[in-house]
């Protein structure tokens, strides 16, 4: 099954946040673009982040954005 553009807007918002604590992370602001906001409600539904506007990566979150930066460095080169 290919990304589609809810599962690429959550990728790139997995990417966004912090990669060096679990004590960093960000706030998506309400007049962010709309595919960022939901992407950040799914996020938050599906326990990667904490709250639905962003918070925290979860444990699961942080795990998550490790195997994203891989895919992304591998298919940079």
């Amino acid at each position: 099954m290919p990304f589609n553009n809810e599962l690429t807007a959550e990728l790139n918002l997995i990417l966004k946040f912090p990669s060096n604590s679990l004590m960093q992370g960000l706030k998506i602001h309400q007049d962010a673009d709309p595919a960022i906001i939901d992407a950040g409600k799914r996020l938050f539904d599906k326990g990667i982040v904490t709250q639905p506007d962003g918070g925290y990566l979860t444990n699961l979150g942080y795990d998550l954005a490790e195997h994203a930066k891989v895919l992304q460095s591998a298919l940079n080169h």
